[in-house]
């Protein structure tokens, strides 16, 4: 388990969602963890809307002090650092959408390649507009990686429809991913789904199922 994890994507992927409920999860197993919330290019929409429940379960949350607020302003915290420093705990992070929010995570990107423990998660919808094809989603790679100095190791497939989504939509995208990962180079981690449909998918994809609980906002997974 990396101590490092970071979640990035196209806006709409559910990259937010995602990273709240693995720092979760990660706290529930006793791990001591930070959740670090990066994305300071849109404060309308953060994992601090779930801040209470996850400090709570003992999750220690770092976002910038306008989250949540009507100032846009690209700030961070001193606290920030931490997630580099205090190689005591592990850190969970939640990279801005596209290429304009991955710049926060350039600061950190030289101290975290060299401690050399990190995952770095594309987490991919293929239901929404911009990310429809394994070319698309690798346009998007391709502009976050340069924006923020590191390479990504893997793919999470966390195409969904919202609460319309069944079996049969999910495993309609298991082909897109592998493509996806294949045209990437990298591999294709894990396929998230609602615990709810998890008997349905398990036939129908060839690959680790991560079975999502969603203790937040259940429009973030769209």
């Amino acid at each position: 388990m990396a101590r490092v994890v970071l979640f990035s994507g196209h806006y709409g992927s559910g990259k937010t969602n995602l990273a709240a409920e693995y720092a979760l999860h990660l706290a529930e197993q006793g791990t001591a963890v930070s959740l670090a919330d990066l994305d300071i290019v849109n404060p309308y929409f953060r994992a601090k809307d779930a801040r209470d429940v996850l400090e709570r379960a003992g999750v220690r949350f770092i976002s910038s002090p306008y989250a949540n607020s009507n100032v846009d302003t690209p700030a961070l915290p001193a606290e920030s650092y931490s997630i580099i420093h205090d190689r005591s705990r592990h850190a969970v992070v939640d990279v801005g959408g596209d290429d304009r929010g991955a710049l926060a995570l350039g600061r950190y990107a030289r101290s975290i390649a060299e401690e050399g423990d990190y995952a770095m998660y594309l987490v991919a919808n293929f239901y929404r507009p911009l990310t429809r094809s394994a070319a698309a989603l690798d346009e998007v790679r391709r502009e976050i990686e340069t924006a923020c100095a590191l390479r990504f190791t893997a793919i999470v497939n966390n195409s969904n429809l919202g609460k319309s989504t069944t079996p049969q939509s999910v495993s309609a995208t298991d082909r897109i991913a592998k493509e996806a990962a294949e045209l990437m180079g990298i591999p294709l981690a894990a396929t998230t789904v609602r615990a709810d449909l998890r008997d349905g998918v398990s036939e129908l994809i060839d690959g680790r199922i991560i079975p999502i609980t969603l203790h937040f906002k259940e429009e973030w997974a769209i």
